[in-house]
């Protein structure tokens, strides 16, 4: 191969990179460059943002309207559709305890760090906000009786009423499936309906950008650069912790897992997952590297072809991180105290919730975000604050969520009574 050949070939393969990582990240670069935008009219041009918040809100508002309809057939069309399988029974038990123990124990482990390092409360949002006091002064069973439950079908249609919504429509899919066949029209219309919501919240985010832009324009010139220091400490307090966790409590699962001999085997072989995560800032793009990781560790195919591919949209350390430190954000944003009792009983269990449920759903972190508002009777002001932090740290929440699915594999293996192949265990040796 001559001298122009493989400079013709080096720049192939700059530009299928350079096209990669567009495609792969090209959706929080534009929101970097639309909040960059924002802040830039913000401070320069203050007089404009009054004009600029009605786009803000037009995005907020076609988000809201969005996002009801696709939790209802994303959730009752995926408990549709699930098939029973007695021989996977046990496996699936185990694995499901294994995610949930996993979720809470990164909720309550986020709690704890937030309270060794807290934010300041002297936020700048409150300076220029009027906090919209919804709070009913109820007891313990009437608010159990408000979250779960509405007294009318109209009122589900409220993204004030969200937990209820997510309810209702787990019922559908469940009283779908016992319909058998009598349901398969109905399962169609669900299937296809949450085929087309999807899509549509897809079209509704490409606007992001220019909503959430707009937005902050609005807060920076109101507000003022301080701002910019807000948003700073909790997404750097996000990254400090998340590596802290990735490294201590992986290892520590892995430990509990198969010894010491689990944790040098699961890092030896977790590399490939970990690079493929950030590069491409998808658990499901990281799948393969899982799957080709667990046999390389030793996992027994049973589990492996089970645990992995149900946890890269079931099983999300990251996002559960992620949830807590939103919930904070927001309820100091509110001026609300998160280290409450009652409210941090309600964050852990929205943080199981939404990291089961809205992982198997486009955009579900958005989703999240209308669900905290909805439990905590927030104003909707705070939801561009918690988006823009959840968009800033999805790269290091994504490895998480990926990487965290091989480990849940082992512990899932061990807990059923399997040994790591000796084959496989020794070429990874």
């Amino acid at each position: 191969m001559n001298r122009s050949e493989l400079m013709e070939k080096k720049n192939r393969e700059m530009k299928y990179a350079a096209k990669t990582f567009l495609h792969n990240y090209g959706s929080i670069l534009f929101l970097l460059f639309g909040i960059s935008l924002g802040s830039v009219i913000g401070i320069f041009f203050p007089h404009a943002v009054d004009s600029l918040k009605p786009i803000g809100d037009i995005f907020l508002n076609l988000l809201f309207v969005s996002v009801i309809p696709l939790v209802f057939f994303a959730i009752a069309a995926s408990v549709a559709n699930i098939e029973g399988d007695r021989v996977l029974g046990r496996i699936i038990g185990t694995m499901a305890a294994v995610f949930i123990v996993g979720i809470v124990i990164a909720g309550v482990a986020s709690i704890i760090f937030l309270y060794l390092f807290p934010l300041s409360t002297d936020l700048p949002v409150e300076q220029s906000k009027e906090i919209i006091d919804t709070a009913k002064d109820d007891s313990w069973a009437e608010k159990i009786v408000r979250f779960l439950t509405v007294s009318e079908f109209s009122s589900l249609l409220s993204r004030q009423n969200m937990l209820a919504f997510v309810i209702f429509s787990f019922l559908v899919g469940i009283a779908t499936r016992q319909s058998a066949a009598a349901g398969d029209l109905f399962r169609k219309f669900i299937n296809s309906g949450n085929a087309v919501m999807g899509n549509l919240l897809v079209m509704v985010m490409r606007l992001a950008p220019i909503g959430l832009g707009a937005y902050f324009a609005y807060q920076v010139g109101t507000l003022g650069p301080q701002l910019f220091g807000f948003y700073a400490k909790p997404i750097g307090l996000y990254y400090i912790f998340g590596l802290l966790y990735f490294f201590t409590v992986f290892s520590l699962f892995a430990f509990f897992a198969y010894g010491i001999r689990g944790v040098k085997l699961y890092w030896k072989n977790n590399i490939l997952p970990s690079l493929t995560s950030l590069s491409s800032c998808s658990s499901l793009a990281t799948m393969p590297a899982n799957l080709l990781a667990a046999k390389s560790i030793g996992i027994p195919d049973t589990v492996a072809s089970v645990v992995i591919p149900l946890g890269t949209t079931l099983h999300k350390h990251g996002s559960a991180i992620s949830c807590i430190f939103k919930i904070y954000v927001a309820l100091l944003l509110s001026g609300q105290d998160f280290f409450n009792p009652a409210n941090l009983i309600m964050a852990v269990g929205i943080t199981l919730l939404v990291s089961i449920v809205a992982g198997g759903i486009p955009n579900g972190g958005y989703i999240g975000e209308m669900l905290i508002i909805s439990v905590y009777q927030m104003p909707t002001e705070v939801i561009p604050s918690i988006m823009i932090i959840a968009t800033l740290v999805d790269p290091l929440a994504t490895m998480l969520n990926a990487t965290g699915d091989t480990v849940a594999a082992m512990l899932t293996a061990r807990l059923t009574g399997q040994k790591l192949s000796p084959h496989e265990t020794a070429s990874s040796e």
